[in-house]
């Protein structure tokens, strides 16, 4: 079993900063995507941004250059820091990662349970 664990959302104004985390803990032999997505209300989830066990980033076009992703490979964790944040970026972030629990096992791919992020002056 595998748990994914978020963090670090919140209100803020726009322009403003926020970093959410997400810790993946269980049976893990290899984590070979991790990263976020994101849904508003009415609309549907989209990617935000993924890192692959390579350290090959993909982000979303509305996010480029504002948000950056990065993991910590000793803690099984993504940190997603998010600047100059707008209205349009309220969501609920989930996280996402793609994780084989043993060698010779397909890998599976795993949801937190959300964390709201509200920009809003």
């Amino acid at each position: 079993q595998v748990h994914l664990v978020e963090s670090g959302g919140g209100s803020v104004q726009p322009g403003e900063s926020l970093t959410l985390s997400c810790a993946a803990s269980g049976r893990i032999a290899v984590i070979n995507v991790m990263g976020w997505y994101r849904q508003a209300p009415g609309k549907q989830r989209e990617l935000v941004a993924l890192i692959t066990n390579r350290d090959n980033t993909n982000y979303a076009d509305s996010v480029k250059g504002r948000f950056t992703l990065s993991r910590d490979n000793a803690k099984n964790t993504v940190y997603l820091q998010m600047h100059s944040l707008q209205p349009e970026d309220t969501a609920i972030y989930y996280c996402n990662a793609v994780i084989r629990s043993a060698w010779g096992e397909s890998p599976y791919a795993y949801w937190g349970q959300g964390t709201q992020v509200t920009v809003s002056s």
